[in-house]
């Protein structure tokens, strides 16, 4: 839908779909559900399109450019009103039922394999964007810390994207734009790796203005609040070096006291195995101590007293806030729509990401049109 000039959809990696044909279930079904519950709150009005943030899998966007389902799927949008701007590339594979954890980050953007599946996406979004809205597709950090990838071939990559990406949006007329989502034990991850990749890969670029355009960071708010960042200064700084900011992830993470005996108690209710949970813990002092994920937390820390706070990488809804003595860091998310206020044309591109409906404890869940809907009425009432 349209967010004051700019677009914001809620992205469909909420709901199990790994082939086209669920994908086209799922969109028929959940997406279209959420659509009516919009405009019967009246936060949509009935002739105003919806927007949709794509997720697709590797298989899906094969599937998708194959026969001719992508005419078929241009056609169901036009029918229903509704319009793609935005596609989640960061998991290439299953995301749902199974454990994902470090395999989201494979292939990672020093194999072929990423940049394939990442140009199949804008092949989609080229062919079905509508006119003036922008495509984009957001990405991993190029790798996972402890892959120990091949920069230099991630950089390859990316740059050979940019110039494709450019000779794109000549083609389509779409202003076609990728973003590297930084999350912790990323490639990059805090404000200070990401601008120090971006400053290698505009070095190593034959065409500096073409990652400019082309390469950007799509910038979420939970992994950021998890790096004890300030969204404002943050954003700024991107964009003092000279990073688009391609897309934002409109997301909460949770927050506790690791002094808190009751606090971790209530912490290990988020202990799954489907996704990483990263911890970080800061000190007094404000040193920071990385966790990969949440049992590492729980097993490694004898003494939490050392820590004054911790943060774990589990997206919550934006619109609830967990019991205490748990907390959100929404504010965050907050500060996020406060600098777009200010920076109304640095970004165009919103999106909802909370995708762990599936493994949510039973205290925060409920039915996941209710929960969608919830969080896009938070996300309007504090969008300034």
């Amino acid at each position: 839908m349209k967010f004051h000039n700019s677009h914001l959809a809620y992205c469909t990696n909420i709901h199990p779909a790994e082939t086209w044909e669920e994908t086209r279930r799922m969109l028929q079904s959940h997406v279209l559900a959420v659509r009516d519950l919009l405009r019967a709150e009246g936060m949509l009005p009935t002739d105003a399109p919806f927007a949709i943030g794509l997720r697709l899998s590797a298989v899906a966007a094969r599937e998708l450019l194959e026969g001719g389902q992508l005419a078929a799927f241009r056609g169901w949008l036009e029918a229903t009103n509704t319009y793609v701007f935005t596609i989640n590339g960061f998991p290439y594979g299953s995301f749902h039922g199974t454990r994902v954890k470090e395999r989201v980050f494979q292939p990672d953007w020093s194999e072929r394999a990423r940049l394939d599946y990442t140009k199949d996406l804008f092949r989609i979004l080229a062919a079905i964007a509508r006119p003036g809205t922008g495509a984009s597709v957001s990405t991993l950090p190029g790798s996972h810390k402890s892959f120990h990838a091949d920069e230099a071939l991630i950089r390859k990559h990316l740059i050979d994207m940019a110039a494709w990406l450019d000779d794109l949006s000549d083609q389509s007329g779409h202003d076609c734009h990728l973003g590297l989502e930084p999350e912790p034990f990323g490639h990059f991850e805090d404000a200070v790796e990401t601008v120090a990749f971006f400053e290698r890969l505009h070095h190593h670029a034959p065409d500096a203005s073409a990652i400019q355009r082309r390469i950007g960071v799509n910038y979420d708010a939970c992994h950021f609040a998890l790096e004890y960042a300030d969204a404002q200064p943050t954003l700024q700084l991107f964009e003092w070096a000279r990073i688009r900011i391609s897309k934002i992830h409109l997301s909460s993470a949770l927050a506790f006291d690791p002094r808190d005996p009751a606090a971790v108690t209530e912490i290990r209710a988020f202990d799954e195995p489907v996704y990483f949970h990263q911890v970080l813990a800061r000190d007094n002092a404000g040193a920071i101590t990385r966790f990969a994920d949440l049992p590492d937390f729980l097993a490694a820390v004898s003494d939490p007293a050392d820590f004054v706070e911790a943060r774990v990488h589990f997206h919550i809804p934006l619109d609830r806030e967990p019991a205490a003595p748990l907390r959100s860091t929404r504010d965050h998310a907050c500060d996020v729509l406060a600098w777009r206020a200010d920076h109304p044309e640095a970004c165009r591109h919103y999106e909802i990401e909370t995708y762990t409906w599936g493994v949510l404890p039973a205290a925060l869940r409920r039915p996941v049109a209710e929960q969608i809907v919830g969080e896009y009425r938070w996300v309007l009432a504090n969008g300034l």
